[in-house]
């Protein structure tokens, strides 16, 4: 991958990779496969954790050479099939599709909201760059470009996401492992990124009190006050991960 490129300007933000996991945090917990992450018992009993255990594979692909990536996506391979081997069954194709239609659609609505509108051959891009990770990983059916992905993607959504107990249960943890102000900046900046039926399963209204926030926080950021006001937000035990995520 080129050094300039969108997607590696994208996931070497810190601020725009919360808003990406912020956004999949949601649609994680309607997905109709999320009982493959209570499985493993890592997501509910610490979602920050699994957090920054995602980010850390997610850009040894995107930063590091051709070799050195498909080693990593290997390595997810592995894991996965451990994990299948443990519960007796295959995870379906389709959850890995959801996780990667995920990837390319907050890289998108992150980096727009946080920076500006993306070209179509940026978006192009970005698909490119994920639809190469989904074929390391012998992913089947996936679109062949970002014009597809689209129609695919909102088949995924109206197909495989529903309101259920694990949707419940997740939000209670994120609740308990954020606490209630963070908590409540989680629920807002989702709102900012989810797609419209995510929105609809989750009972979001059409407004985010973050947004009008967002102005004030690009200023701040310009003035390199930033920092200061990220410290004081986020969690105490994870804000020097969350800063390494600047690359």
């Amino acid at each position: 991958m080129i050094k300039n490129s969108i997607v590696r300007q994208i996931w070497g933000n810190a601020d725009t990779i919360l808003f990406i996991f912020g956004g999949a945090a949601a649609e994680f917990s309607l997905n109709k496969a999320v009982d493959w992450l209570y499985f493993t018992g890592k997501l509910p009993a610490d979602p920050l954790e699994r957090l920054f255990s995602t980010v850390v594979y997610a850009q040894q692909i995107i930063f590091s050479d051709e070799e050195s990536a498909r080693k990593a996506i290997d390595k997810i391979n592995t894991i996965h099939q451990a994990v299948e081997a443990n519960r007796g069954m295959k995870i379906p194709d389709w959850a890995y599709r959801d996780v990667l239609f995920m990837l390319i659609h907050y890289s998108i609505t992150a980096f727009e909201l946080l920076e500006r509108k993306l070209t179509i051959a940026e978006k192009e891009e970005i698909f490119e760059v994920f639809y190469r990770v989904g074929m390391q990983m012998n992913l089947k059916d996936l679109p062949n470009n970002y014009q597809d992905w689209l129609v695919v993607r909102e088949q995924h959504l109206q197909e495989n996401l529903v309101r259920s107990t694990f949707t419940f249960d997740l939000y209670k943890q994120y609740r308990k492992h954020l606490g209630l102000m963070r908590y409540i900046i989680l629920l807002e900046a989702q709102k900012l990124v989810v797609p419209k039926h995510v929105k609809v399963l989750l009972d979001f209204n059409g407004f985010s009190l973050l947004k009008p926030f967002l102005w004030l926080y690009k200023i701040a950021r310009k003035l390199s006050f930033d920092k200061l006001l990220k410290s004081t937000l986020l969690p105490s035990n994870y804000k020097k991960q969350i800063f390494a995520l600047n690359m």
